[in-house]
């Protein structure tokens, strides 16, 4: 789930390949494997987090919004 669609331009391409790759590595090392999995999250947990706000454009709401 949660896997972001760059453009291929994009500066954060390669770097999302990358870990897109060891993500799936590591989902099919497991020896009990779960039912669903969160890509965005596993991204929260190894990236920087000013990359990860650019990549999702997580910004604060005004007012509680």
């Amino acid at each position: 789930m949660d896997i972001p669609v760059l453009e291929e331009d994009s500066t954060y391409k390669f770097m999302i390949q990358v870990r897109l790759q060891t993500f799936v590595t590591s989902i099919y090392g497991e020896q009990i494997p779960k039912k669903c999995y969160s890509f965005k999250d596993y991204l929260k947990k190894v990236m920087k987090w000013p990359d990860y706000e650019q990549l999702f454009k997580v910004g604060e709401l005004k007012n509680n919004a």
